[in-house]
């Protein structure tokens, strides 16, 4: 108000914010820096909004079909309702509670769905965190995978680029040996071809001696030319053996490749492996560290303890692997149920789904239910796993002497996988085998 003249608080503002600080209607300027409030008319339209506020309350907590004052909830319509509703049709047949009981019930049951939601919310931003690192980490394992993938070729283009060099040298040699042989005969030839011409000139200057002199040198020019060798004409084996070289030249190969390549029966599982065990690049052998690995938290990983299963599941046949176990004196080794539980500690026994033989302090267990404490004449630095998945046994031998050290039986009802355990830091291997190659002939 200025001047005794009320305007809108929001008009007074733009006008003042032009710079024109005078009464819109007497045009005189106010003796204060900013506008006066007009006290009397601010209460009123106080008092007004919350008459307003106040009516629009009580309309709320009125029943909107009968006016009255909604006193109780429906517990089966979940709603608030009047007197006259619990009497109507809609209602009657319906448990009610107080509206403060109500209220009271409802705020815990809100309070527990948002607990729950904030479980939830928690759950989601974790699933969420896990998915983008585990997007990280895919990338990460794909280019370590393509570079493994890479090295092994390496390998082979080595190996096949040796035996290729070998070979044309071999060529080459078979080439420089052939060509000496003919300058060789060549050679011959010439001198024999020399000796011939000779004789020739001195029968041709007998012919025209005088007959005695002819008589006296006849034994002697014909004991020359009986003595020149007739000429070899046999010109076999001059050639390159080709078909030495090229005959099945690819097979003849692959037979030399093998005797650089490692064929393992059994390979481990890197989405299986617990944090703390570290395996070789050709998947092959596992070792325990105190450091863990920045592998994602993945269903198909052991969580709790050390312990990696095989690659490929066994569900029927005859199978076997050897492991290497060294001076590693902490280990477990046999197989194992497709549906162990992965994030939760329990007993490697049969009734859980392990087959397993166990070194450690020193002696030897089968991992039954109890364990059964195993004598052997020595210890061996291999154990060589044999799983019969027909017959139901999985059996553990020295392949020194191929002694048995134990067998379990067993009837099997899902596949199994090979499986592994060490908190060692002496690395468990599992062994190459040779491979045999047979051709088979109609």
């Amino acid at each position: 108000m200025t001047s005794r003249h009320s305007f809108c608080r929001s008009c007074l503002n733009r006008c003042w914010e032009t710079g024109l600080r005078e009464c819109s209607v007497c045009r005189k300027k106010p003796s204060k820096a900013k506008p006066p409030s007009n006290l009397a008319l601010r209460n009123v339209c106080q008092a007004l909004l919350e008459a307003r506020r106040s009516s629009a309350l009580d309309e709320k907590m009125n029943c909107n079909l009968h006016g009255e004052k909604l006193k109780l909830f429906c517990l089966e319509d979940k709603q608030p309702i009047c007197l006259v509703c619990q009497t109507s049709k809609l209602h009657k047949s319906h448990d009610c509670s107080p509206i403060d009981e109500a209220v009271q019930d409802c705020k815990d049951e809100l309070a527990l769905s948002l607990k729950n939601l904030q479980v939830k919310e928690d759950n989601l931003k974790r699933i969420h965190m896990t998915s983008t690192y585990m997007s990280m980490y895919i990338k990460s394992q794909a280019l370590e995978t393509q570079r493994r993938i890479k090295g092994h070729f390496e390998q082979l283009h080595q190996v096949l680029y040796q035996e290729e060099s070998a070979r044309i040298a071999a060529v080459k040699k078979e080439e420089e040996e052939k060509i000496a042989g003919i300058k060789d005969m060549v050679k011959e030839q010439s001198a024999e071809e020399q000796s011939v011409t000779e004789t020739i000139s001195a029968i041709q200057e007998q012919l025209e001696e005088d007959e005695i002199v002819l008589l006296k040198n006849f034994k002697a020019i014909q004991d020359r030319e009986r003595s020149i060798a007739p000429g070899s004409e046999n010109m076999s084996g001059l050639l390159i053996d080709v078909a030495k070289h090229l005959c099945n030249l690819q097979y003849n190969v692959w037979e030399k490749i093998l005797d650089h390549i490692d064929y393992t029966p059994v390979t481990l599982d890197p989405n299986t492996a617990h944090p703390c065990l570290i395996l070789s690049d050709n998947l092959t052998s596992l070792r325990y560290s105190n450091q863990q690995s920045g592998c994602p938290d993945n269903a198909e990983r052991f969580h709790m303890s050390a312990e990696v299963a095989g690659a490929t599941s066994l569900g029927s046949g005859s199978h076997h692997w050897v492991v290497e176990t060294g001076s590693n004196q902490d280990w477990l080794l046999g197989a194992a149920s497709s549906s162990v539980p992965r994030n939760s500690e329990i007993s490697a026994r049969p009734e859980n789904g392990f087959w397993t033989l166990c070194f450690r302090n020193g002696e030897f267990r089968a991992m039954t239910s109890p364990p059964t404490t195993l004598s052997v004449t020595r210890a061996p630095e291999q154990i060589k796993v044999h799983l019969d998945y027909d017959k139901g046994t999985v059996s553990f031998f020295d392949p020194a002497d191929d002694m048995l050290i134990y067998a379990f039986s067993h009837t099997f009802t899902e596949t199994l996988l090979p499986y592994f355990y060490t908190q060692s830091s002496h690395p468990l291997r599992i062994m190459p085998e040779k491979v045999l190659v047979t051709v088979l002939r109609q």
